[in-house]
């Protein structure tokens, strides 16, 4: 399936983190999620990008369940992403609400 350009130039700083194949279903996945409506699922993402009946319907799941990639590694590179865009200098305060912990 072809993505437009965007999606994969904006997705381009986390390549590292995912093999070959795995980046490929991931860019599917991720184009999915943003078009989604409702509750964003794998299924949902897929219908949307017209992949509800493909046969290798189970390899997107894969990538969430299986596939050997760092969900905290992705995070570090995108909150330095987000620190960098938005206090490219000064320190960064971040505060911790514990009152949500016990719902």
């Amino acid at each position: 399936m072809a993505l437009p350009p965007v999606v994969a130039s904006l997705m381009k700083p986390f390549r590292g983190f995912f093999t070959a194949p795995v980046w490929d279903h991931l860019l599917i996945l991720v184009a999915g999620m943003v078009l989604a409506t409702g509750k964003r699922t794998v299924s949902a993402a897929l219908r949307v990008m017209g992949l509800g009946e493909a046969k290798d319907f189970a390899r997107y799941h894969y990538v969430l369940n299986h596939a050997r990639w760092s969900s905290r590694a992705v995070a570090r590179k995108l909150l330095a992403m987000i620190i960098r865009s938005f206090a490219p200098v000064g320190p960064v305060i971040i505060g911790l609400d514990d009152t949500i912990e016990r719902r």
